[in-house]
């Protein structure tokens, strides 16, 4: 297994288990979720979850923090962790995101089971932030290609070529 792999899923270990221990719901979205969703791997930097507006910011960071996380920032819809590993992590705070939180499926990523979006709602997902106008161009551009990836326009294994 590669160096980053393992620091991804470090990561994703340490948040799930916080998640869990202290009953938060969540579900994993962006990247990772459409390459689960699809099945084609999907190239992220960070792994993003979706935790519920009734959750305390404050005081879901000093619980991740206790297990390796640092805040490297706060903004309207989100804070961005650093686990240990070196792994960034976002989490997204969205009421619009709420109802999809319930709505999320068990899926595994290696041998951790994490609550996923499900394709519908990943996909509401990413339409809405392809159509925001202050979103730039190239995760706009992202945006697009994980749609159609997730209507089925899933790429061909590396072994046929073009």
């Amino acid at each position: 297994m590669s160096e980053q792999l393992d620091e991804k899923l470090a990561a994703l270990d340490a948040a799930e288990a916080v998640f869990s221990h202290n009953a938060v719901p969540y579900a994993l979205i962006g990247g990772l979720a459409v390459g689960l969703r699809t099945g084609a791997p999907r190239a992220t930097i960070d792994s993003d979850f979706a935790i519920p507006m009734s959750v305390d910011r404050n005081w879901l960071c000093e619980r991740l923090a206790a297990v390796g996380f640092q805040v490297k920032g706060r903004f309207r819809h989100t804070v961005h962790l650093l686990h240990g590993s070196g792994e960034s992590v976002i989490l997204a705070f969205d009421a619009q995101f709420d109802p999809m939180i319930e709505r999320a499926e068990p899926l595994h990523f290696g041998d951790i089971e994490l609550r996923v979006v499900t394709t519908a709602d990943l996909l509401a997902m990413k339409r809405r932030a392809a159509a925001d106008p202050e979103r730039s161009r190239s995760k706009a551009l992202r945006d697009q290609a994980d749609i159609v990836m997730l209507e089925g326009d899933i790429p061909p294994d590396s072994t046929t070529g073009w």
